[in-house]
């Protein structure tokens, strides 16, 4: 790299230096009236330096996105990687059953720690899987592929250093729909009128220049000026549509060139590749070559607003014949685009969880079950969830704790959580439903063993009110609630997780209407879990026939200060910590009560 840089130092004033000389050497040929042709000596000279200066800079940049993969995957190693990579906020949706109660988005979050994505096609194919649960049969299938690709590591390693960072670039659909749109120019002619009309302008130029006579010159330039001034408009307009479609394109023909040159075991990898192949296939090049093309066009429709160029743009057409060369592209190679980033996206997000596989080896595949209800002529699955050592996956290692849990197929479907402050339980709620999020998107789960049936994942653990909506934290909980409800009733089983359940209302009415939610959701066939402080709802398992049971989290004093240990065990919680914590901030003092 160090090389590359010195390179990088040197071509640039070897630049200079060149362009300084012929200066000069023009300056000379003016005066002494010497042969105009030696300019092209240093013309030419200059022409191969910025080549081979571009080249340079390419690889720099390439080196530093190698740099940064490698730098990123220590971060991660070494749980240091909250703020360091792509947030993800923009797939934020506050109406969805799960996302902002399990930190799916945003700093420190789920996708922040999974994200290595080069486009936007991948980050939104990612975002998809967390957003929305599959099948078994797809789960199997992404975690084929995605543990091929764990040991890949140089695979990985190009897809990330692949092109420019374009993350800001056109949205993929915006992308596509372009592809598949109408031509702005779809007349067959008018580029070789134009070629005919600056070549006349060119040999008129070169009349002036050597008979002295600026009738033909002055001729050509208004006839050339006009048409240019007549398809301005549309000629600019189909250029900053080309411009905002190749940003996005830049850096995908690299990862497709990353796609064709590997050869693979797994269906799904084989699957992409296959459609990818077949996209392309009445085109007679790979598909990157298709989209290098496009590249091209662009960088050299960059350099219109170049002041030397804009100068004699009207008159030899140059953004004219880029644009409708680029109108050419489309017509033939765009409709492929949506394609190319259905399969872009899904290579980049499985790599994503590919790499989260390599960098924590020690978390396992689940183990997907489907299991039918007994009944005659139910289609229900039984919803189930057996886990062995389970901890929260944005935890450090040294800080996850592992903890057993078993809901439904046999064992109870709900299991009330009761524990003084700080002790773990919504920690535990989080790292549950993050878990069953990993697992139903093919990747690898923090727990020595895993296995589930299909969930529907629905969350109550970080509900807000609405000032400006006039709701206030009771309301919007009560309508999460209706929500889950809506969700136990679909094919999927849910999993439900409650975090302080009905906190808003008196401990009655919290009591009755905690009861009604659980035997609700139970009655559909969810199974989940409910914390608590208030051990009044620690009597809800006595009303629900052996469906449910108590575990709970609890603390110690060592030395005078609070420990916990965040081990769930079973049975109801016997300590508190509450006027524990006022004494230790200096709220409270100790040997002191109410005063009448």
């Amino acid at each position: 790299m160090e090389r590359e840089r010195r390179r990088h130092f040197w071509l640039g004033y070897a630049k200079l230096a060149d362009f300084l000389a012929g200066t000069i050497a023009a300056g000379v040929l003016v005066h002494t009236r010497g042969p105009y042709s030696l300019l092209l000596i240093p013309i030419a000279i200059f022409v191969v330096l910025v080549v081979a200066h571009d080249r340079v800079i390419r690889r720099l940049g390439k080196f530093v996105r190698v740099t940064e993969f490698y730098s990123h995957g220590l971060a991660r190693i070494a749980d240091q990687w909250p703020g360091t990579g792509e947030s993800g906020e923009r797939f934020f949706d506050a109406a969805h059953p799960y996302a902002r109660d399990l930190d799916l988005f945003g700093k420190g979050s789920l996708f922040e720690l999974l994200c290595t994505a080069r486009t936007r096609a991948g980050e939104e194919t990612l975002a998809r899987w967390l957003l929305s649960a599959a099948g078994p049969e797809e789960l199997r299938a992404r975690q084929a592929a995605m543990m091929e690709m764990r040991e890949r590591v140089t695979l990985r390693e190009r897809l990330f250093a692949a092109g420019e960072d374009v993350r800001a670039g056109v949205h993929p659909e915006a992308l596509a729909s372009w592809g598949e749109g109408e031509a702005g120019f779809k007349s067959r002619w008018l580029p070789w009128v134009l070629v005919v009309l600056a070549a006349m302008w060119v040999a008129a130029i070169a009349f002036w220049a050597v008979k002295r006579n600026w009738d033909l010159a002055l001729l050509m330039s208004l006839v050339n000026y006009a048409v240019s001034y007549r398809l301005q408009r549309r000629v600019s307009a189909s250029a900053d549509g080309v411009e905002k479609a190749a940003r996005d394109l830049k850096v995908l023909a690299e990862v497709l060139e990353v796609m064709e040159g590997e050869g693979f075991a797994a269906a799904r990898l084989r699957g992409l590749r296959a459609a990818l192949e077949a996209e392309i296939k009445t085109r007679h090049v790979p598909a990157s070559t298709a989209v290098s093309k496009l590249e091209r066009v662009y960088d050299w429709l960059e350099d219109r607003r170049n002041g030397f160029v804009a100068i004699f743009n009207p008159f030899v057409f140059y953004t004219a014949q880029l644009t409708m060369a680029a109108e050419r592209w489309r017509a033939k190679s765009g409709p492929a685009i949506r394609g190319w980033l259905v399969a872009v996206g899904e290579f980049e997000a499985l790599a994503a969880l590919a790499g989260y596989a390599y960098e924590h080896p020690g978390d396992v595949l689940p183990e997907f079950v489907e299991e039918r209800e007994a009944a005659a002529g139910s289609s229900r699955t039984v919803g189930r969830f057996e886990a062995e050592g389970l901890a929260h996956p944005l935890l450090a290692l040294g800080m996850a704790v592992g903890n057993d849990l078993q809901l439904g197929g046999g064992a109870p479907q709900l299991i009330v959580i009761s524990g003084p402050n700080m002790a773990g339980k919504s920690t535990f709620l989080r790292g549950v439903g993050l878990n069953a999020v990993l697992a139903q998107a093919g990747a690898p789960v923090r727990a020595k063993r895993l296995r589930m049936s299909p969930l529907t994942v629905g969350a109550s653990i970080c509900v807000l009110d609405s000032l400006a909506g006039g709701v206030s934290r009771f309301y919007a909980e009560i309508q999460r609630l209706k929500v889950l409800s809506d969700l136990a009733g679909g094919a999927v089983p849910l999993l439900f997780l409650l975090d302080e359940l009905l906190s808003g209302t008196n401990s009655h009415d919290r009591f009755e209407g905690t009861r009604f939610v659980v035997r609700d959701l139970l009655g559909q066939g969810a199974i989940g879990l409910v914390t608590t402080h208030d051990l009044a709802l620690t009597a809800i398992p006595e009303t629900m026939d052996g469906a449910a049971q108590n575990c709970h989290f609890e603390d110690t004093i060592e030395d005078g200060k609070l420990k916990f240990d965040y081990r769930l065990r079973p049975g109801i919680v016997q300590t508190s910590n509450a006027l524990k914590l006022m004494q230790a901030v200096g709220l409270m003092k100790q040997g002191t009560g109410n005063r009448e």
